[in-house]
């Protein structure tokens, strides 16, 4: 038996025993979900669905796959396709990558389909959205850019991101307030905290910076991003998210 087959044994084997030893957990799935954003969505996109006849959300693939299958499969590539062999992934990890491909389903529907084009000028229009995010250089810097976000987040997690602001708040972009011994608190993004200053983006786009010294109270604070049903209809907010699904950080 060659090098080649006795590894593609002990590759089947590591795999078949991780699978009969475990089912998926919350960690396996999330920690996937990390493994995946870092090695495949450039390429399969966060929905799955970048490359044509695949669709992971859908459970579409070019044929029917078995698990230990489709983590060799992670491991190994395919031949004379785009897609390379990942020889540094562990089993572990390729089974958590097919734990959080076979449940992407779950994040990826959303209420309606919309539609891109109307959801742009929505975004830029009726629904206010630049007044606190940019796109491609256009609009405000208090809320995070939104030029890359069809690449790191899927459709059902911008949805309800919209629905619910406060539901998930990624810690680079949350919002904190300041109260000086004299003067009026200040709200503003958080860009940086030690011992002895806070410095925020704060609501006008100007950089502020405080010492701690100086404050009567200091802390984090809700995010003012309103919900987006306070002034779009259910079909509205579908156009926003297909259009924001569509920003992959290049022109238009």
């Amino acid at each position: 038996m060659n090098r080649f087959a006795a590894a593609a044994l002990l590759l089947a084997a590591g795999v078949a025993t991780r699978a009969a030893a475990q089912h998926a957990t919350a960690f396996d799935v999330e920690d996937g979900k990390r493994v995946y954003q870092q090695s495949c969505a450039n390429c399969h996109g966060p929905d799955g669905n970048l490359i044509a006849g695949i669709d992971f959300g859908r459970g579409a693939f070019r044929r029917a796959f078995t698990d230990d299958e489709l983590s060799r499969l992670i491991i190994a590539g395919i031949p004379n396709t785009p897609m390379p062999p990942n020889p540094t992934m562990s089993v572990e990890q390729a089974a958590r990558v097919v734990d959080y491909l076979r449940s992407m389903g779950e994040g990826r529907e959303t209420a309606a389909d919309g539609d891109a084009a109307r959801g742009r000028s929505l975004f830029q229009g009726k629904g206010e959205c630049s007044d606190c995010h940019a796109v491609r250089g256009e609009g405000s810097r208090v809320g995070p850019d939104l030029t890359s976000i069809g690449l790191v987040r899927r459709a059902g997690e911008i949805e309800r991101s919209l629905l619910d602001p406060e539901a998930e708040v990624q810690p680079e972009n949350r919002f904190y307030k300041v109260s000086p011994k004299s003067g009026e608190p200040v709200v503003g993004r958080l860009l940086n905290r030690d011992t002895f200053t806070v410095q925020l983006l704060d609501l006008d786009e100007r950089l502020r910076s405080f010492r701690m010294a100086d404050l009567r109270a200091h802390g984090f604070d809700g995010t003012p991003m309103p919900p987006a049903r306070d002034k779009l209809s259910t079909q509205e907010i579908a156009d926003v998210v297909s259009y924001l699904s569509s920003l992959r950080g290049t022109a238009e």
